[in-house]
């Protein structure tokens, strides 16, 4: 079962804090980002097949009660979200060559998406593939998801790291969003 136990630190805005539950799991459709990455970084780690990654998250880590309900420590998640996680894994290893393409740019010069640690790499896959399939998520709700993951597991440079990458390649890829920006729109 997915779980994150990644509440934000003190100094955490209200609108940060309510992407997590009373006891600092993740909910929502971070949630569902969360549990995304998560079989990404399954699929780099095994041979196991993204459709089979998706089987064994939906049939047996993601459990759904409700709306989004918060039971044993587990963040149920809604048929929407879990319809999100879907498309992420699903989109993220269609079309991984041309995403790779996009990341590798903008790494630096000595690095390849091979060079990335494994969970960096499916959390900035993720990211790109929502800039380029999910014009209803804005650049910068997408790139503070990501960064917000990496948060979850990383203490060091790494959070830094994904929102330079996901920074540049979002102003690329939704340059006019970014030149209009008017309004945000939902996570």
């Amino acid at each position: 079962m997915t779980t994150a136990n990644a509440a934000p630190g003190k100094g955490a805005s209200s609108r940060q804090n309510k992407k997590f539950t009373s006891s600092g799991l993740l909910k929502g459709r971070s949630a569902a980002r969360l549990a995304a990455v998560q079989a990404l970084y399954q699929t780099v780690l095994t041979d196991v097949s993204p459709d089979q990654v998706i089987l064994e998250f939906t049939s047996h880590r993601l459990d759904k009660v409700g709306e989004g309900t918060e039971a044993d420590g587990v963040v149920k998640l809604t048929n929407k979200e879990r319809a999100l996680f879907r498309l992420l894994v699903s989109g993220v290893s269609r079309r991984v060559k041309e995403i790779d393409e996009m990341i590798t740019p903008n790494l630096r010069d000595d690095w390849s998406p091979e060079r990335v640690p494994p969970l960096l790499l499916s959390a900035l896959r993720a990211g790109v593939f929502e800039f380029l399939e999910c014009a209803d998520v804005p650049v910068k709700v997408v790139i503070n998801e990501y960064v917000n993951l990496a948060h979850a597991f990383y203490e060091g440079q790494e959070p830094a790291f994904v929102n330079a990458v996901l920074d540049r390649i979002g102003k690329v890829l939704r340059k006019d969003e970014l030149e209009n920006s008017g309004g945000d729109r939902q996570t």
